[in-house]
């Protein structure tokens, strides 16, 4: 043992010693030396600065202007914020926008963990399910959303009423009847197309669980819902934790399934789709531009707030 804390140590004073020697290195010769790596760094900065940085700053120069489609802009101040606070849609948007990300995470992010943990348990077809899994991601997204408007159809033409019809059952008002079940409609779709790559992500995660843990499990006779509560849920705690926060953030950003699937309706606008409705509908790209900072401010704080309460709950 003091061999091997001996080597350990030395390895150490190695390494502090290499990195007191760079330290002391010209810059010249470190910039030569890394040339390539901080070439590739300053391209990388480069596409985030013009595709990602720059127009976030632009939006919120922009939330404070006055700017129409030809291009015409003046200073306004905060009159942008209090015209989208105003607006009846705000509340019935953010309404719609919370009821979406509420039954996501019941079926978005449940399903396709308990999906996971089914495949996992298979020997033989595993691939084949992998597949089948997958196969809606490569789809297009508006493709799709048409396909998934056809069988919300309200009349028998559309597959779920003429599933019903076949079944003797009276036909559904899928989109029109409520808007809770409007929402839901659209869940299922997000749900179903975009569940492939997380799967994908859920087992990956799985299969780095030792299997020494289940066959100790089995062999003390503990059932598979007690080994998924007290195995599975513990051991991929950290890659829930991050695709709970991914989940929240995306479905707050929600646009196709409002747009495509229910466009001749305003009873499931989401904030997004608002927010496109400001900019392309009204010609107005400064209440566009103030709705998008508002939706950020509240990204930003929820995934603060999360992050703290995550570092809290480890530190304990």
């Amino acid at each position: 043992m003091a061999t091997i804390n001996l080597t350990r140590a030395t390895a150490r004073d190695a390494r502090n010693a290499a990195a007191g020697d760079r330290r002391r290195m010209p810059l010249r010769r470190r910039l030569r030396e890394h040339s390539t790596a901080y070439l590739f760094m300053a391209g990388a900065v480069l596409c985030f600065a013009v595709f990602s940085w720059y127009p976030m700053i632009r939006e919120v120069i922009m939330s404070f202007q006055y700017t129409n489609f030809a291009g015409t802009s003046r200073w306004v101040g905060l009159e942008n914020y209090r015209h989208v606070f105003a607006d009846p849609s705000f509340g019935e948007a953010w309404r719609t926008t919370g009821l979406f990300t509420l039954f996501a995470l019941v079926f978005g992010y449940a399903v396709p963990f308990l999906t996971a943990v089914v495949m996992n348990e298979l020997r033989h077809v595993r691939s084949y399910f992998r597949l089948l899994v997958y196969l809606p991601v490569m789809m297009p997204p508006v493709a799709a959303a048409f396909l998934w408007r056809w069988f919300y159809s309200p009349d028998d033409a559309g597959l779920f009423n003429a599933v019903l019809h076949a079944l003797h059952l009276p036909p559904v008002q899928w989109l029109q009847s409520s808007h809770t079940l409007a929402v839901l409609c659209l869940v299922l779709f997000s749900t179903w197309i975009n569940m492939g790559g997380t799967v994908l992500v859920y087992l990956a995660s799985l299969q780095g669980i030792p299997g020494e843990l289940y066959e100790a499990a089995e062999v003390d006779g503990t059932g598979i819902l007690r080994r998924i509560w007290h195995i599975t849920i513990p051991q991929t705690r950290l890659i829930l934790s991050m695709m709970l926060l991914l989940q929240v953030v995306g479905t707050m950003q929600v646009f196709v399934e409002p747009y495509v699937i229910t466009a001749s309706s305003n009873n499931t606008a989401s904030v997004v789709y608002l927010i496109y409705q400001y900019a392309f509908n009204f010609n107005n790209y400064g209440s566009a531009s103030a709705l998008g900072v508002v939706l950020l401010l509240v990204l930003l704080g929820f995934s603060a707030g999360y992050l703290w309460l995550s570092r809290r709950a480890e530190e304990d």
